[in-house]
This record gives structure tokens, sequence and C-alpha cells, in this order.
């Protein structure tokens, strides 16, 4: 067990952290523009007239990505459901509309390339993934995306030997529900007591809380837009402010 600090907050004893991955570790912004836009394209494309509603339910304002709205945050199958039920609302039938969403989702990921490729981790997260490992500090992420998306992204990037367990978005239950993040303590064979989270979004903060973790860890590097991070017991600008040390050493 070792001690993390954040500016002036310390969270000491700490034996796993558990990364969100959008946003905390890949740098997804402009992906996620991308893949709103040609989402709410393809499905503009059979329900005229409903694309700026699509994109304003996705988060997309103009050029800028919100990063608490629904494509930010939401697992996939949120996103196909918000998607379904604005087209619901122009008169399809529900089973119509969830199957356009679905094929319009599909041939959205058809037209870009290999998220992984496109969504490099933040310069300065190796340094940090390095400190927690030397520390024995265990690793997970948690992540509203696919499980697919997570895996891909570990593998792509070499992070096996740092990522002790990840888990996506794609069960039956989504953030900020606490037992996932008691799921992946389980695999990390740590308490939530003796876990900090590390995220960028609200449901990060509220799923720490409710599953009794040792605190979370609000990160605003990752969007153009600054994320609400109301309830964060610390928060972090920069990667650098998060600091790793032995329990034995000198604390600063």
């Amino acid at each position: 067990m070792s001690t993390i600090h954040c500016r002036n907050v310390k969270f000491t004893g700490v034996k796993a952290v558990v990364f969100d991955k959008d946003g905390t570790l890949a740098n997804s912004e402009l992906f996620l523009k991308q893949l709103g836009q040609q989402r709410s394209l393809f499905i503009g494309q059979q329900v005229p007239a409903i694309q700026p509603s699509l994109l304003m339910a996705f988060g997309l304002h103009k050029d800028t990505l919100d990063p608490s709205g629904l494509l930010a945050v939401g697992s996939r199958r949120e996103n196909e459901i918000a998607a379904a039920a604005y087209i619901a609302e122009t008169g399809q039938p529900w089973l119509t509309a969830l199957a356009i969403a679905q094929n319009a989702f599909q041939a959205a990921d058809c037209t870009l390339p290999c998220k992984a490729e496109q969504t490099p981790p933040f310069t300065g997260l190796m340094g940090l993934l390095d400190k927690l490992q030397a520390v024995g500090i265990k690793i997970g992420i948690l992540s509203s995306d696919t499980t697919k998306h997570v895996l891909d992204f570990v593998k792509f990037y070499q992070l096996e030997s740092y990522v002790a367990a990840y888990l996506g978005g794609d069960g039956p239950i989504a953030k900020p529900d606490p037992r996932l993040l008691h799921q992946i303590c389980e695999s990390l064979q740590a308490r939530p007591e003796e876990t900090v989270m590390i995220g960028d979004a609200l449901v990060d903060i509220e799923m720490s809380k409710a599953a009794g973790a040792m605190g979370c860890i609000g990160v605003t590097w990752g969007w153009a837009m600054m994320p609400v991070l109301t309830g964060a017991d610390a928060i972090a600008r920069t990667i650098d402010e998060i600091q790793v040390w032995p329990t034995s050493s000198p604390q600063f």
C-alpha cells in the first residue's frame, strides 16, 4: 500500500487505482466528435431533419463536445436508446426506431479508423503508470466504452504489463452503478476502501462514493471544455499533479 497526493489532498494506504478511459487515459475528444457526427448523419439520411436534435442530445455544439454529455459519458447502449427515442418521436414504431439507430451506429463504425489508433494516451500518462507500478499499486480501467475498445486500447499501446484488470460498459449495468467498481476491485484483489478512482465525469465521482471507495480524483486535462466535477475529493488539472509515494517515504 502507498500514498497518492493530488495538490493538497492525500490518500494513504492505497492498494489499487481504477482509471476511466476516454478523457482520462485516452485523448478521445476528436474521435468522439467525428463519431457523433457520423452517427447523426446516417440517422438523418433515414429520418429527415432529425440531425440537429441528435447532435444536441449527444452533447455536440458546433465544434465543441460537452464532456458531461451523452456521447462522452454514456455507454454505447445508452447512446443507442437515446437516439432511438428521438427517432420514435417522429412517429416510428419503437422496434423500427431502435433498428435504425443500431444500424446507423454500425455504419458509422465502418467509416472511421480503429478507435484505439486515434485515441492515444495523454502525454505524461506512462510516467504516472510507472510510478504506480513501482510502489505496487494495482491498476484497473473501468470505462463506459465497450470492453473490446478497452482491450484494443490496452493492447495497441502495450499496457498489458500495467493494467491488471479492465471492464467495459457493455454489460447489464452502467456507471454510476457501484457494482461495477465492486466488480473491478474484486478482480484487482483490493477492497473499495483501498481504491482510488481517477476519472473525468460526475458518473465516476458518484460511483466511487456509492461504492465506498477511498476517494475520487477528478481530472480536467482531457477536454477543451472544462468538465463539471462537483464532489470530487481532489481535482487534477495536469497529470503531474498526481504524485505517488511509498507509504514509508517522506510526504510532501
